[in-house]
């Protein structure tokens, strides 16, 4: 690359680590990319981290050393992933969104980009301290958002399927109960897609009772994995059930009321943010 002025190697600098989050960049990476001194990179990437950390777009990790280098962590403060949860908690309360059996309808907030970014973003500011391998999530609608946060966490993504695909390959099958019907189902999952022992962080859109979720970590078994942490979009806590198979999970958004008759839906923000 030919060498810029200063102020276009900063936006191209901040450009360069934002699509590359949680990887471990040498100076010298951008000494050569930018034909500058490493002095003067150093000085530069001062500069990125004082404005990333001020305005909340996250932390950059200095090592130093001939193995070192710099690190960008995407974070977002707890505050604002209230005030963006609040607003989507009224998206979540439109009466039209109620389906039979009580589940809302939450694709169109899913399919929004500045929604589904966001959301994706909050997840990674949580879970960023742990060591993960993989993200998993079971079809259909939770790939976008397990996607979304595999973006931030610069990780892959492993996808549980309702049933086997021949595209797939050989593939680890099991019956699970669903929590919430009593009914059995079974989920599988390729036995390429996941190495053995690794860790795994369960990414879900909607859980009313867990039985998804424990299926996955039943699955996850047969692999030898480690479940690492979970994380649910919105959760049901409707009164009179409470009878989650799951406990140790992250929600951004839960339901504790939902009136079929009257089409009133009550959402708040979920059991990341009850210490606020």
């Amino acid at each position: 690359m030919k060498k810029l002025k200063r102020s276009a190697r900063l936006v191209e600098m901040t450009q360069y680590l934002l699509i590359h989050p949680h990887l471990l960049i040498p100076l010298t990476t951008f000494a050569e990319r930018y034909n500058a001194a490493k002095s003067s990179v150093s000085e530069d990437l001062a500069i990125i981290k004082e404005v990333f950390e001020s305005e909340g777009l996250g932390k950059l990790h200095t090592l130093a050393g001939a193995a070192g280098g710099v690190k960008y962590i995407p974070k977002i403060p707890k505050d604002l992933s209230l005030e963006m949860m609040k607003k989507i908690c009224k998206l979540l309360e439109e009466p039209g969104r109620i389906l039979p059996g009580g589940y809302l309808y939450m694709s169109d907030i899913l399919g929004q980009p500045v929604y589904i970014n966001e959301i994706g973003k909050m997840f990674a500011s949580i879970f960023s301290n742990l060591e993960i391998d993989v993200i998993m999530t079971v079809e259909t609608k939770g790939i976008p958002l397990a996607y979304a946060v595999a973006s931030y966490l610069n990780l892959p993504v492993v996808i549980v399927r309702r049933d086997n695909k021949v595209t797939e390959g050989s593939a680890v099958s099991i019956n699970y109960v669903s929590g919430s019907n009593k009914k059995i189902r079974m989920m599988t999952l390729s036995r390429r897609a996941l190495k053995e022992q690794s860790k795994v962080l369960i990414i879900d859109d909607f859980m009313k009772a867990g039985g998804t979720i424990q299926g996955m970590k039943d699955l996850l078994e047969e692999f030898n994995a480690k479940v690492v942490g979970v994380g649910v979009f919105v959760e049901s806590r409707e009164e009179g059930f409470d009878d989650h198979l799951i406990t140790d999970y992250v929600s951004l958004a839960k339901i504790t009321s939902v009136e079929l008759k009257s089409k009133k839906i009550s959402v708040y923000p979920g059991n990341y943010f009850d210490n606020e």
